[in-house]
């Protein structure tokens, strides 16, 4: 068996999730008998960093020139009444929060078509 090389072992840690890390550690201590608890807590504020970057909340800043335009997508994308949605494009705020990364640019990619300016945070 090859032997792993530490900057690949390290890698892999990054990418594991909490679970994943804490199912390691129960393994190595029934395999070798040994509390690596130093590894899991060195290992887990970087993965819940990573977890942190998957989910985004979008922020409207401004409605911009087209704001019927806007208002109507806001309603749609956020199921807000047309008062709800009109004070949201008026005063800017979360449009949806804590979305996967990947619903969060396109959200905001329909909104910036619309005419919004547009952040994730």
């Amino acid at each position: 068996m090859a032997k792993i090389k530490t900057e690949d072992f390290i890698a892999s840690l990054k990418e594991m999730t909490i679970l994943e890390v804490k199912e390691l550690v129960d393994a190595m201590k029934e395999e070798f008998g040994v509390d690596p608890s130093a590894v899991a807590v060195a290992a887990a504020p970087v993965v819940a960093e990573k977890e942190e970057d998957v989910n985004k909340t979008v922020v409207l800043k401004s409605a911009g020139g087209n704001k019927i335009q806007v208002i109507k997508l806001l309603k749609e994308i956020t199921g807000l009444g047309l008062v709800e949605a009109k004070a949201l494009a008026d005063n800017g705020g979360n449009v949806k929060e804590n979305v996967p990364a990947d619903e969060a640019n396109q959200l905001k990619s329909q909104l910036e078509e619309a005419g919004a300016e547009v952040e994730l945070a």
